[in-house]
């Protein structure tokens, strides 16, 4: 007999402290954190969309 999970859960708690942070030095690498930062964002867009695809399919 399949099973069918309707409802999944996930949480996730991040925390970073102050101390850690490093103020970055002038633009380049402010440049070069927005990208990675849009990266990420690309990814995880892509992933929700999959994720969506698959359950269409079902």
């Amino acid at each position: 007999m399949p099973l069918e999970i309707r409802e999944l859960v996930i949480k996730v708690s991040v925390n970073q402290d102050q101390a850690e942070v490093k103020p970055s030095a002038g633009s380049g690498a402010a440049a070069k954190e927005s990208d990675e930062k849009e990266t990420l964002i690309k990814e995880a867009a892509e992933q929700v969309l999959r994720i969506i695809d698959n359950k269409k399919e079902r």
